[in-house]
């Protein structure tokens, strides 16, 4: 009885360390206008990364080498700890912008990896759920300086989402389509 109670025990405890999957807990919690987000997302991407072309060409240079990397498994590492963050807007307001870097961390508190940007005046904080072997998805809250982040879920102005990307153990993206304010396609890069 207490071997059993103690494989149970260690059964569940795996378990909930595991990465939530898209067929799972995220069908419960996105929202009908972030699904439809992604649902546009590589129609949203297409034109956003058209409009991009016309910005300064060094920065379409540094999108462009961003974009051209190969995506690799997220099962292959951990995203856990402190990482250089910064967001990249693609088309709208202007054609394309590119922030300098920030501070990010990720967690994980056992049902999977949190992500939280921690400098700069425009922040998010979310977690990921698995979206097959080389992409997540992020469900996420913006918002401004010291203010208090909302939960997801509060509406369009501060609910967030978009699809993860692995280029090594060292970087990785989130692409963000239609964000409710200035861009056409929002990317925060980061890096070790």
């Amino acid at each position: 009885m207490l071997v059993r109670s103690l494989l149970l025990s260690l059964c569940l405890a795996a378990c909930s360390a595991l990465p939530a999957f898209a067929d799972g807990e995220i069908q419960k919690l996105i929202t009908p206008a972030d699904k439809a987000r992604l649902d546009k997302y590589g129609e949203t991407r297409k034109a956003a990364l058209a409009e991009a072309k016309a910005g300064n060409p060094a920065d379409v240079r540094q999108l462009d080498a961003l974009l051209a990397k190969p995506l690799v498994s997220f099962s292959e590492g951990d995203l856990t700890g402190n990482w250089r963050c910064r967001t990249i807007k693609a088309g709208g307001l202007s054609p394309l912008v590119i922030y300098g870097w920030f501070k990010c961390k990720v967690t994980d508190d056992g049902s999977g990896w949190r992500l939280e940007k921690t400098s700069g005046s425009q922040r998010t904080k979310g977690r990921f759920f698995d979206d097959g072997d080389k992409r997540a998805i992020y469900l996420g809250s913006g918002y401004v300086n010291a203010d208090p982040a909302k939960p997801y879920g509060s509406g369009p102005q501060t609910d967030q989402v978009g699809y993860a990307f692995r280029n090594s153990a060292r970087e990785w993206r989130i692409e963000l389509p239609a964000p409710y304010y200035e861009s056409k396609l929002d990317i925060m890069e980061l890096k070790r």
